[in-house]
């Protein structure tokens, strides 16, 4: 089949386009707004840019309203210069989602969550207390991309990473395990996966 995006004629149910771009990890975002309230917050339009200095990017998309046109997290991180990229292991599956629900402007996810806040080391805004890894970042770029409907909104943050947490239960013979807290990804539709099998690969070596 082919269709055009903006045509959107595939002549399925749903979109079809975020279930091709997958597994996509997740940014759980922590920040706090200008009065130090902390907010939380899941991403799946995340990941790194580069290694050094190392980058991250994080796309917010979502409507306009008349109260809030801008998110608590675009709203915060762009105010403060300040976040923290939380990694989602599978053991908190139901607390990433349960942070996604539309609070009202200035409620504590990390509370609603049932979440303990750990405090950061290079930044503000807290992390989660538990978290596989955390990376403090700092922003270096915000900038607003295209949109169809002008009723929406969509920024794409551009943070360096100036700390890094990585909980010790995660690591096995100085590597960085993953099949031990199982990262989170995100699918299509409502569907995730989590990585519980790896396998390795070396690059091939052209002989001189």
């Amino acid at each position: 089949m082919f269709y055009r995006p903006k045509d959107g004629d595939h002549g399925m149910r749903h979109n079809p386009f975020k279930a091709l771009v997958s597994p996509r990890p997740i940014a759980w975002v922590s920040s706090l707004d200008a009065q130090g309230r902390a907010n939380l917050a899941p991403f799946s339009y995340f990941n790194a840019l580069a290694d050094a200095p190392p980058l991250v990017m994080i796309s917010i998309n979502g409507p306009k309203t008349p109260e809030q046109v801008e998110k608590d997290t675009l709203r915060n991180v762009t105010a403060t210069g300040e976040f923290v990229v939380n990694l989602v292991g599978a053991a908190h599956a139901q607390a990433m989602n349960q942070s996604s629900a539309p609070y009202p402007h200035g409620a504590d996810e990390f509370e609603e969550a049932g979440l303990e806040k750990a405090q950061s080391v290079e930044v503000a805004p807290p992390r989660v207390k538990g978290a596989p890894a955390a990376l403090e970042c700092r922003l270096v770029e915000a900038k607003p991309l295209p949109v169809w409907d002008p009723a929406r909104r969509s920024d794409l943050l551009i943070g360096e990473v100036v700390g890094v947490h990585i909980d010790e239960a995660s690591i096995r013979d100085g590597r960085v395990d993953v099949t031990l807290y199982q990262p989170l990804a995100r699918l299509g539709y409502m569907d995730y996966a989590k990585v519980s099998e790896v396998f390795e690969m070396h690059r091939p070596r052209i002989a001189d």
